[in-house]
């Protein structure tokens, strides 16, 4: 009792912190989000190619005139430097043409034109080489690989050949035109995509998960399309970016050449081009400013995708 007494009653057991939740595993896209986030440069690089495709599909709104519409210009305009007053506009801020065309109107509509080609390039060969590419690995496990060989020699047919050779070969069997251009790309590009498609699709067809599905009896497309394709999906992404560069950068090379789209259709390839006899008279706008678009537009989306790729390719951030 005593030795109670002179030591007190026992201390009070300390109560344990309550151990904190964990938190919820981030979804693939935060995760994607969060690894391209990580770089500034692609960053700015995301924001100014959002910042293009806003200026073009505003064109019509933004645009001080339509540079096209032969109503809207005064040949006394024409190649003023950046900065002048003119008649019909007022402030040309980078100055006109011979024309009298509004060179930032008409950079405007030059870039709806280049993403659209672009883009569109991009979207119809990549639907067409990823279903090659499909069929091509689906030939090669399952049916003895006589139409793998056949389409992937095709492809390499294709690939072996220099792209602007093709596109100047298209062009000139079914003539100038936007539609024909955008057919002439979709011939370059299909078979990037094919090739990319066939080698991701080999490695997915050898996983467990497609011999569950074969176990079910399910459709041989309804597994390509249903599994197979969507994990596919991340390398096709990464090189239909590329692929939107280059085929903006060749759009502008056949328009330089006076063999891409018609002179009554913007492009920044025959913006520079109507600017190139100027450039010796020190008229240098008229050429500077759709090149310096252009190489923006191409830069930007190279550094984005080069993100985006490293983003989805773990390895390459060990």
């Amino acid at each position: 009792m005593s030795s109670l007494a002179e030591d007190g009653p026992p201390p009070a057991p300390a109560l344990a912190a309550p151990e904190s939740s964990p938190s919820p595993p981030l979804s693939p896209m935060r995760v994607l989000w969060r690894d391209f986030a990580a770089s500034r440069v692609a960053l700015g690089s995301l924001a100014v190619v959002l910042l293009l495709v806003a200026a073009a599909a505003l064109a019509p709104w933004i645009a001080p005139q339509n540079p096209f519409d032969l109503t809207q210009l005064d040949l006394l305009d024409g190649r003023l430097p950046p900065g002048a007053e003119g008649a019909l506009v007022g402030t040309y801020w980078l100055g006109t043409d011979d024309q009298g065309r509004d060179m930032l109107s008409a950079i405007l509509f030059g870039l709806r034109l280049s993403l659209l080609v672009g883009i569109g390039s991009a979207v119809i060969a990549g639907a067409l080489g990823t279903l090659v590419g499909l069929a091509a690995a689906h030939s090669r496990a399952q049916a003895g690989g006589r139409a793998d060989a056949a389409l992937m020699r095709l492809a390499d047919l294709q690939l072996s050949c220099p792209s602007i050779l093709i596109a100047l070969m298209v062009i000139a069997f079914l003539g100038r035109g936007t539609g024909n251009v955008l057919l002439a790309l979709v011939l370059v590009e299909w078979a990037y995509y094919a090739r990319a498609a066939r080698s991701a699709a080999l490695v997915e067809l050898k996983a467990e998960y497609v011999e569950a599905a074969r176990g079910l009896v399910l459709p041989s497309w309804w597994i390509l399309l249903r599994h197979v394709l969507p994990n596919c999906l991340p390398s096709l992404v990464v090189i239909a970016t590329t692929q939107v560069a280059r085929a903006i950068a060749l759009e502008a090379t056949l328009s330089f050449l006076g063999l891409g789209v018609p002179v009554t259709e913007p492009s920044l390839g025959l913006l520079i081009a109507n600017g190139r006899q100027y450039v010796l008279s020190g008229e240098t706008w008229i050429s500077l400013y759709p090149g310096v678009a252009l190489l923006l537009m191409m830069a930007a989306i190279n550094l984005a995708g080069d993100r985006f790729r490293d983003a989805l390719n773990p390895r390459l951030g060990q």
